[in-house]
């Protein structure tokens, strides 16, 4: 269990600093010609390397970071039970989305973030909504966990808030990310909502609804002892994908959208993990569930 734990470190560290070095390249080092031509050529291949594969190390960090951590804590079966549905659909949302443009409108992506499946959709792209929709769906689950309602209606809760959490990652994302000075993927009709369509966010938030959804099924398969007292890293991984967005948000002056991210997001986030993380499970049996779902609260760090 120690080796698993520092493995987890080791990739959550190298998650949050690849995207340090990242945001450092885009906003800082690419804009600046000078300095890029004034680098030996061993200095230019290395940037250039890293730019290319930036985005792809910092997306599988993440997800080797998550991935650890939900084997630890939850085990096989509800590891791959979340992984499986949120990699799988969000993927057959992205290749629907850049070839229909159902469900978020019509886009496409560029280089940067690694090979495209079917020539569409880069693969760490459903990476990125499996480790952050993790950590959403996770957070939420946990804190209201600790609210005397049946099971049922905490399910429901987790899979709205989980899918809310995803969304209002996007709001601060899509500007940072579609509309710099490196792009790395375009809308082709820009929208009303800073040049994003509104259907952007409806689908992000229905395709958190199916994924977590599904996962929500499978995890009822087998019982579920949710210990939610090591919740820094998924706490961690969210705030950290929050950053680096609001930084490339911020720095583009998208500051209503920036808001709006950290009302819907950051905000009921916290919320979620203080009560999770202060306040005592109050396990509820109800008649649609026959078994009880104990969840021990304490407050603990990675």
């Amino acid at each position: 269990m120690e080796k698993l734990i520092r493995v987890e470190r080791t990739l959550l560290i190298g998650h949050i600093i690849s995207m340090a070095f990242g945001l450092a390249g885009i906003l800082l080092v690419l804009p600046n010609a000078d300095f890029i031509a004034a680098l030996p050529d061993f200095g230019k291949t290395a940037f250039g390397l890293s730019m290319a594969g930036g985005g792809v190390a910092y997306m599988i960090l993440g997800t080797g970071a998550v991935a650890v951590y939900a084997y630890r804590t939850l085990g096989l079966w509800h590891c791959l039970g979340f992984m499986v549905p949120a990699i799988g659909l969000s993927l057959v949302a992205e290749l629907l989305g850049t070839s229909t443009g159902f469900p978020f409108g019509h886009y496409h992506y560029l280089s940067g973030l690694g090979y495209k499946i079917a020539g569409l959709v880069p693969f760490t792209i459903p990476l990125s909504w499996f480790y952050v929709g993790f950590s959403a769906y996770t957070i939420a689950r946990a804190g209201l966990e600790t609210i005397a309602i049946p099971q049922i209606l905490k399910y429901i809760g987790a899979i709205g808030f989980g899918s809310l959490l995803l969304t209002s990652w996007d709001f601060v994302l899509d500007p940072g990310m579609s509309q710099t000075t490196m792009p790395f993927w375009v809308w082709e009709q820009p929208g009303a909502f800073f040049g994003m369509p509104y259907e952007n966010f409806v689908g992000w938030f229905g395709t958190g609804v199916v994924f977590m959804t599904v996962a929500t099924f499978i995890w009822r398969l087998k019982p579920l002892t949710l210990s939610p007292q090591q919740l820094g890293l998924p706490l961690a991984v969210y705030t950290g994908n929050f950053a680096f967005a609001t930084i490339m948000s911020i720095t583009a002056g998208f500051y209503i959208t920036t808001l709006l991210g950290l009302v819907l997001g950051i905000l009921p986030l916290m919320i979620f993990y203080q009560m999770a993380t202060t306040q005592p499970q109050i396990p509820v049996t109800t008649e649609l569930e026959a078994e009880v779902i104990p969840v021990q609260i304490a407050n603990d760090n990675i």
